[in-house]
Formats: C-alpha cells, structure tokens, sequence
C-alpha cells in the first residue's frame, strides 16, 4: 500500500493519539474505583444493656442511690451482678420491701434480672444502686460514672447526673433482716 508523504505523517500522529486515549479510557477506569470502600450498610447493632436516663440523688455526704432503667437488647435474659463508681468504695444492687410494718432497703439476692428484650426499672422505693460512703458531694448536674458487672463477665459503662429529690426522708439506718430502715410507716414513696 503506498500513502503520501502528507498522509504518511498524518498516520502515526493519528495512531499515536488513539493509543493514548486509550490509554487514558483504560487508566480512567481502573482508577475511578472508590478509594475507600463504600459505606457499611449493615445496622449498627445495639450493646445487651443499656440503661436510660440514669441519675444519682444529690448528697453532700454519706449515701445515695442512682436510678434510671435497663434495657435488655437480646433474646436471653441478662443480670446485673455489682457495681463500681469512683464516688463509692461500696456499692450494692438494693431492693425495697416491707418488713414488721416498715420498709426496708436491703441487698437484692440474685441481682437485677432484665428479661429478653425487656426492661427493669431502678426508682425510689424500689430496686436501685445504693452508693454507701460516697467520697465526695453531688451535686445537681454533677455526671457520676458507673460500670455495672454482668454475670457473663459484661459490662455497661454510663454517667448518671445529679438530680435533687426530696423522696421519703430516708434516714438510712440499720434495720431487720440486714436491711436499712427507710423510716416512715410503710410508704412506698420512698428512695
């Protein structure tokens, strides 16, 4: 095949362009992957326990209590076994009965079970974290850390905040079966 001189050198530039635009295409394609992978789409998945709206009685010495409610997040049930708090050397998981007319606050055996996928209240006059010798006062707003233990060997980390509550009065001394006197006559308005 014979080209002219005119067409000869129109040729390679020709060529030379189209393999660099393909080269270009092919370069462009491989690099227009993302480079991050895209976004996860799976749910994020909830903690077994959780706890709402946590809050410790303001105190300006001696003992408190916190209060808010676990929530289970799995089929199984869960329990609560001890907690710890930098405020308190000693804390107990509490419940609140009734004892020779009185009520009473005494460690709850067993600790604080939470149902599959249900939940367990801690209130005034009712279970709650009793914080004995708290070392130092809390105030209202003050952000209390916690860890609750769990009888798996879990555990649930939250900040409780200081909240004022006037409750029963409590009185906190030693009663019947181990228990504290909540003082009064059998209310259960107590904490």
């Amino acid at each position: 095949m014979f080209f002219s001189s005119s067409r000869s050198r129109a040729l390679p530039a020709l060529v030379l362009t189209a393999v660099l635009v393909s080269g270009c295409a092919a370069e462009g394609t491989t690099s227009a992957a993302p480079a991050t992978p895209p976004p996860s789409t799976v749910a994020p998945t909830a903690p077994a326990l959780a706890i709402t709206d946590p809050w410790v009685k303001t105190t300006g010495e001696g003992m408190t209590a916190a209060f808010g409610t676990l929530v289970n997040n799995t089929d199984t049930e869960v329990t609560v076994v001890s907690g710890a708090s930098p405020l308190s050397p000693k804390i107990e998981l509490h419940e609140v009965v009734e004892s020779g007319g009185k009520m009473i606050m005494r460690p709850k055996k067993g600790g604080f079970v939470i149902p599959a996928r249900g939940t367990h209240e801690l209130a005034p006059g009712g279970d709650h974290i009793m914080l004995m010798d708290v070392t130092g006062k809390v105030e209202p707003g003050a952000e209390i850390p916690f860890t609750l233990t769990l009888a798996d060997g879990g555990t649930l980390e939250f900040t409780a905040i200081g909240k004022e509550f006037a409750g029963g009065k409590e009185d906190y001394q030693g009663g019947d079966e181990g228990g504290m006197d909540m003082g009064g006559s059998g209310d259960k308005d107590k904490g």
